[in-house]
């Protein structure tokens, strides 16, 4: 949606989870992509279109929400060889940057917390517009991507393959399809 007037859209937002997808995508095998998505989660904004960089953006999914297609793959990322749900119930993301890169392009930057541990993590953001829905709300809908590494969150369970290489890779591409609504 180009020349969208941001300035009208400034305001807090709540993430509207039955119409967002929080995803990822992983190597299984060195041969196919695994997708992946939570099911629970949470989260807020607040837009400044006068200033974007005064943006902000607040997340918090429920680990034991995971859903990869597989009840047997499920139950094992929820153990304690990978996310410790029983321990670390939440991953959580706090912006700690926000900038426009110009058109509809956007990137934040903030605080992702998994397994107790805090690195940052940069997503590149597309603005998909914004719209009046037919039951009153102001919505926003953004697209974003970003990659991380799991093993620098202490997600480092694997199994060497025979043919070389590992089961599961260390590189994470997240996906994020994000609607939210203009609080009252």
């Amino acid at each position: 949606m180009a020349n969208t007037d941001l300035t009208a859209l400034t305001g807090d937002y709540t993430i509207d989870a039955s119409h967002s997808t929080i995803g990822f995508t992983v190597r299984h095998a060195m041969v196919t992509n695994v997708k992946g998505k939570f099911d629970e989660f949470s989260g807020s904004l607040h837009l400044d279109g006068s200033n974007p960089s005064a943006s902000t953006a607040s997340i918090d999914v429920k680990m034991d929400s995971i859903d990869t297609g597989s009840e047997d793959r499920d139950g094992h990322l929820k153990s304690a060889d990978f996310f410790k749900t029983d321990e670390f119930p939440t991953m959580t993301f706090r912006s700690t940057k926000a900038e426009a890169l110009g058109d509809e392009d956007y990137r934040i930057t903030g605080d992702l917390t998994i397994l107790g541990t805090t690195k940052p993590l940069t997503i590149d953001l597309e603005f998909n517009g914004a719209a009046k829905d037919p039951f009153g709300n102001e919505r926003v809908g953004f697209e974003g991507k970003a990659e991380i590494k799991r093993s620098e969150w202490g997600l480092t369970w694997n199994a060497a393959l025979e043919t070389g290489g590992v089961l599961v890779s260390d590189k994470i591409k997240l996906h994020f399809d994000i609607s939210a609504i203009k609080n009252a």
